[in-house]
């Protein structure tokens, strides 16, 4: 079985040369409209049925508390993470925490080629959940 992954990691380049990865929130499709507040990423990877991302979190930050909406392209699927609710904790996860979706929950198939709306977060920039 052929795994493809796809790190998008913003370490020093810029995140719009790396494929797969949107510059700017918007970038890739609108969100004008979908519920909640755009979500920056510290990280995004994908297996051949798994899409796994690093938010930021105050320390009560779970997956109930981000969404991950799906716009179809001609030849992708495009993510879009939205927080719903806010992390009113007071203490920051450094690096943030891991939140994983499976494509079936997803409503993806297997080895779907997978875009990320969402902005990328450098090294050490400060993030506050509350937005």
């Amino acid at each position: 079985m052929r795994y493809r992954i796809a790190f998008c990691v913003a370490v020093g380049l810029s995140v719009a040369a790396l494929a797969g990865c949107a510059s700017k929130p918007g970038a890739l499709v609108r969100t004008e409209g979908m519920p909640g507040q755009l979500e920056p990423i510290h990280a995004a990877a994908f297996t051949r049925d798994l899409a796994v991302f690093r938010v930021s979190s105050n320390g009560c930050t779970d997956k109930s508390d981000v969404k991950p909406f799906i716009t179809q392209l001609k030849d992708s699927a495009v993510i879009t993470l939205r927080r719903l609710d806010e992390d009113r904790c007071s203490r920051p996860v450094r690096g943030g925490v891991q939140m994983e979706w499976t494509f079936k929950e997803l409503g993806l198939p297997p080895g779907a080629n997978v875009l990320v709306n969402n902005p990328y977060m450098m090294d050490g920039e400060a993030a506050a959940v509350s937005q």
